[in-house]
This record gives structure tokens, sequence and C-alpha cells, in this order.
């Protein structure tokens, strides 16, 4: 995974995984195995999949050439509110973009170390090939 800071002020953590090397080989296929991963842990509440590549193709909107598909898997890790500002940063989500040989899996660094670490070793887990 790759850490950057994404228009220069938020940390997100990208992944770009090859369809030769996980079994994924659809967006569908990522989503499943998220919600899995999502389902298998108590503390965190799936909430649903945003379609951005249909939303934005019926707003007219732009995209980016190459991109066969783009989802959020949105999702809350709950372990603590310790301040109303907090809900700010919350749900999560993670990013799938399909482009065809590959998917770029992405998301927002979470001020949680166990959320990081939870979606990263997700993201890793993609690369099971």
């Amino acid at each position: 995974m790759k850490q950057t800071l994404l228009q220069e002020k938020y940390p997100v953590l990208v992944s770009e995984i090859g369809k030769d090397e996980t079994t994924c080989q659809c967006i569908d296929d990522v989503v499943a195995y998220l919600k899995e991963k999502i389902a298998e842990n108590p503390k965190v509440l799936f909430i649903g999949v945003f379609d951005h590549y249909t939303h934005t193709k019926n707003i007219g909107g732009e995209m980016a050439q190459g991109i066969d598909g783009a989802v959020n898997v949105i999702f809350c890790f709950g372990f603590a509110l310790p301040n109303p500002q907090v809900l700010a940063v919350r749900p999560r989500s993670i990013g799938v973009a399909d482009l065809g040989d590959k998917f770029v899996v992405s998301f927002m660094e979470a001020p949680m170390k166990p959320a990081n670490e939870a979606m990263e070793a997700w993201v890793k887990g993609l690369r099971n090939r």
C-alpha cells in the first residue's frame, strides 16, 4: 500500500491490485469480500455500497478515462464517540475502482490505529493469488 496526500490535505492509502493477483474479477467480487471482512469484526457495522460510477455517469459528471466502475463500501468502526467533532470523519469507506486489468482500492487514513490496521489488512488480503 502506498500512503499519499490527496489534494495536499487528505491522508489516503492506495493499493493497485492486478486482476491476475486476486481471485476477485469484478467490483461485485471485491464488495462481497469487503462485506465478509466487515461482518467478521463485531465492532464494525456495514452501512451500504454507493455506486459512484453510475451516479457520476447519470448526472453527466466527469470520469477519468479507463474507469470501468467505481464504488464506495461504507461502514463504521464503533469504538468510541470521544466528542461530537469526530462525526466529521465518520463513517469510513473503502473506494474500489475497476480499471479493466486492475483494481485501485483506497481509503482515507482513520484517526484510530485499530481501524487503519483492519482496513489495511482487508485491502492487503485482496492479493490472494
